[in-house]
């Protein structure tokens, strides 16, 4: 989960690091690729999150007609109450009047709102509100359905029951109505996202040359001195900080952008999944490799944490950041890039999609220590560990 910011403070921020990032050492270039993607990016995240709670909220409405049936609404209980995420869409088969054949054409569209392939499979789940509703399902209260909403700064949301009424809901304070959530799988998504991710910036040339075969001459030596193999930053704990976000909303679903110029000079992102980083204010120690040195030219790279937040088009968020960072150019010296990265995404999508958690310049390979994030909404400790071939 990601500390929350106004829409002015976003504004604030982006004014900031453009100033930054014109006082940098940039060197900018106008290449046949970078204008390519310039003139045909388009900034349709409002669109995809518009799309993907208009999916949420028509499963949720068709999920709690439903739920009349009683046979079926025993099942559903049963499956909330021993899982905390129960696939609907599979579990729809046994609904009849249809409900598994709307639930997968929800699916699709989500899977294409979000810019995913089809093969990513069902992306729709169903889980408790919270577990303080045990009580009241057990002894028999009839269930609401509410989607997920996408806005943090929701005051309300609104449920749906069998009989298709709507029950306004205070979205800040968990209801003691039994209430069914449903939303997106988002580790499932995430991990798709990513390997789209992955795809694109290749496809944009932003995944580098393989590294050289001679590393950098202080690598070398310490290579030497351990046996073939690479070094890399790993993290050994990390924190978030304090959200407030709605109780609908669940768990978060973190992953870092780590940038750099790549052994060929040219600007690279890895993209990092970190799906144990659920919960903020709770110290996690992942002993997770971050930076994998031997990709990157010089001793420096950048990391810009993020969320998936159920709406994210993943084709869309690569072609936005490669249309800026294809831009710079490697003018011998190392050039911080977190900036290029906030301020390739458009002023609208910071309405909630994507969530920018926090960033952290500069990290080296000597790092060992606790690194505050920029924004100060995170902390993580690293240290040099060097992966020998077997």
């Amino acid at each position: 989960m990601r500390p929350r910011q106004s829409r002015q403070s976003r504004r604030s921020r982006r004014r900031g690091t453009v100033a930054a990032l014109v006082g940098s050492l940039l060197a900018l270039s106008a290449g046949q690729t970078a204008g390519a993607l310039r003139a045909t990016a388009a900034t349709p995240a409002p669109r995809t999150a518009a799309s993907v709670d208009a999916t949420q909220d028509q499963a949720a409405r068709a999920i709690a007609r439903s739920l009349a049936d009683s046979a079926w609404r025993a099942r559903v209980q049963r499956a909330a109450l021993t899982s905390d995420e129960v696939p609907v869409t599979a579990l729809a088969g046994r609904a009849g009047g249809g409900l598994k054949a709307t639930l997968a054409a929800a699916d699709r569209r989500i899977a294409t709102a979000k810019g995913l392939d089809a093969k990513v499979g069902p992306l729709l789940r169903l889980r408790l509100g919270s577990d303080s509703m045990r009580g009241a399902l057990t002894s028999g209260t009839a269930p609401w359905v509410v989607p997920a909403t996408s806005d943090d700064d929701a005051t309300s949301v609104v449920a749906y029951d069998s009989h298709g009424r709507t029950h306004t809901l205070d979205a800040r304070h968990t209801p003691s109505h039994p209430v069914y959530v449903v939303d997106i799988d988002g580790s499932k998504a995430l991990a798709a996202g990513l390997d789209v991710l992955d795809e694109q910036f290749r496809r944009y040339g932003l995944d580098s040359a393989a590294p050289a075969a001679t590393p950098r001459a202080d690598a070398t030596k310490r290579a030497q001195a351990a046996g073939a193999g690479f070094w890399t930053s790993r993290i050994t704990a990390v924190e978030l900080s304090d959200d407030e976000e709605p109780w609908v909303k669940g768990d978060a679903e973190i992953y870092t952008l780590v940038t750099g110029f790549g052994q060929d000079g040219q600007v690279r992102v890895d993209p990092v999944d970190m799906p144990y980083l659920d919960n903020d204010g709770t110290v996690y120690r992942p002993n997770q490799i971050l930076v994998n040195w031997s990709h990157y030219k010089y001793d420096l790279a950048d990391a810009v944490m993020m969320e998936e937040d159920g709406s994210t088009n993943y084709r869309d968020l690569a072609k936005a950041i490669a249309t800026a960072l294809l831009t710079i150019t490697d003018q011998g010296t190392y050039v911080p890039l977190v900036n290029a990265v906030l301020d390739a995404i458009p002023d609208d999508w910071w309405t909630d999609d994507p969530d920018y958690v926090d960033s952290w310049y500069t990290l080296a390979q000597s790092d060992n220590g606790t690194r505050y994030g920029a924004r100060g909404n995170g902390w993580m400790t690293v240290e040099p560990y060097f992966v020998q071939e077997f």
